[in-house]
Parts: structure tokens; C-alpha cells; sequence
């Protein structure tokens, strides 16, 4: 099994910079990072600091999310966010420069909430410019960008894995993108009530990302009742072959003794 430890949920009692060290003392030589910055477009100098804390832990970094906004404020990406698109485009040519200095392929793309006194259809409308954008500036590095349905967030419109796949074709069918992936998070999808056998068995060799928590209380497998094991080997006897990110609130002194269990 190839595990990547999202650092931005797990290790949180460390630094950001010594997480992807923590990550390998752990026995995990890949990482994931939701937008590691406060802001769309960092210092040069906290940039390198970042890229110098991967490489110098001997750890791949094989996810970067693009800036989401204030996520502890409730914020959720800036994809369909209006009046923020040229920062959302900003903070793309950063996130392939690092990708660049890192070999990191994949991206996550947090579509963003409804916002009251704006039309959906516009809100829409501009999430697929700005992922049009994202895909192409991306592709030339040869990586995907993921989408991803999520819970817990109600003013967020992608809550199935129909909801993320509508806005995927709908880029290849008025842009010719290829390279827009579902991400499926197995915890968001069950707690918000998709049916995963059916999504793993329609769609997995299609998957760009998957994602794993146990709910409830999106805790280390085990802690709850969603089948993980028997959902990834579904998944990958469909033909998914990557990574599976780990992406839960540890609730132990080890967050990762059920692998070892």
C-alpha cells in the first residue's frame, strides 16, 4: 500500500516546516499539503523555506492544494469565488513553481461556497475558466488537478462525486480539458451520504486522488464503521494506482498504529 501523510491535518503538534521530517521518521517517504501560506502569492523566502524543508527530509511532496482562502474562517477555495479570480491565477504560477523544484503532480482544486447575492450560474461559470486555467498551466508539467466533493461546509455545492463529475465533463466538453480528476475522498463522500461501493465500481480507474478518514468523527481507520480496506482494494482492482492519503485528526499518541496493528 502506497500511503502519502497530508501534513496540514496530521503531525499538527509540529511546525509546518518539521512535519515532512516527522512524516519520514515515521516509515512514510510521501507527503501531501493542503496551501501551506496565509496568503496567494508568499515571499520568495518562504517559498524556498518550504521546498528546502521537503527535499531535506528525503520525502516526495505528491499533493499541493491551491489556496483556499481562510479555511479555520470557513472559507473553501477561491475556484468559483468572484472578484477573487486574479489571485486564484496568481497563486497558480506559484503552485507549479513549486511543483517544478518538487516533481508534484497533482492538485487540488477547492471549488469554493455559494455566495449570497451572486448568481450560481455565474459562480459556475467562472469555476470552470479558472479550472480551465489551472489544468492547462498544470498540464505542462504533466499534472492533474482534482476535485473534490466535501462535507461539514454547507454553503459548498460539491458534496457528491455526480456533483465534482458534472463539472468535470463539463470542462471537456467546452474546453477539451483532460486533465481534471475526481478526488474522492471516502470520508466526505460516505458522511454525506453517496453511495461509494457505486462510485468506486463506476469510476475508479478514473480517480486522480483518494483521500481515507473513518466516520464518524473523520478519525484513524478503525475508529468508526466505513469498510476503508475492502473500499481501496475495490478501488484499485478497478485500476486506480496511486497513493492513498491519509488524511484524518489523529485521536492517538501514534496516528498511524493501525497500520502498524
Amino acid at each position: 500500500m502506497s500511503y502519502t501523510v497530508n501534513a496540514s491535518i496530521l503531525l499538527t503538534e509540529l511546525p509546518i516546516l518539521e512535519r515532512p521530517a516527522a512524516a519520514n521518521a515515521a516509515g512514510f517517504n510521501a507527503v501531501e499539503f493542503w496551501w501551506p501560506f496565509p496568503i496567494a502569492v508568499p515571499a520568495a523566502d518562504e517559498v524556498d523555506a518550504f521546498v528546502s524543508a521537503v527535499q531535506d527530509a528525503g520525502v516526495q511532496l505528491t499533493g499541493l492544494n491551491f489556496f483556499a482562502g481562510d479555511m479555520p474562517a470557513g472559507d473553501r477555495g477561491l475556484v468559483s469565488w468572484t472578484g477573487r479570480q486574479d489571485e486564484f491565477r496568481a497563486n497558480v504560477d506559484v503552485v507549479v513553481g513549486i511543483a517544478e523544484r518538487l516533481g508534484t503532480r497533482a492538485f487540488n482544486a477547492l471549488y469554493g461556497n455559494r455566495i449570497e447575492g451572486v448568481e450560481p450560474r455565474a459562480q459556475d461559470d467562472l469555476a470552470v475558466e479558472n479550472l480551465a486555467i489551472a489544468a492547462r498551466a498544470v498540464a505542462r508539467i504533466g499534472g492533474v488537478v482534482l476535485l473534490e466533493p466535501l462535507s461539514g461546509a454547507p454553503a459548498y455545492p460539491l458534496t457528491t462525486a455526480a456533483d465534482a463529475l458534472a463539472v468535470i465533463q463539463r470542462l471537456k466538453d467546452e474546453h477539451g480539458i483532460e486533465n481534471v480528476k475526481l478526488l474522492a475522498d471516502f470520508y466526505h463522500l460516505a458522511v454525506n451520504g453517496d453511495d461509494v461501493p457505486a462510485v468506486i465500481a463506476g469510476h475508479a480507474a478514473d480517480f486522480g486522488h483518494i483521500q481515507i478518514a473513518d466516520a464518524p468523527g473523520r478519525s484513524e481507520p478503525g475508529t468508526g464503521d466505513l469498510p476503508l480496506a475492502q473500499w481501496i482494494a475495490d478501488a484499485q482492482a478497478g485500476g486506480y494506482a496511486g497513493y492513498i492519503g491519509l488524511e484524518y485528526k489523529a485521536t492517538q499518541n501514534d496516528p498511524f498504529a493501525w497500520i502498524r496493528a
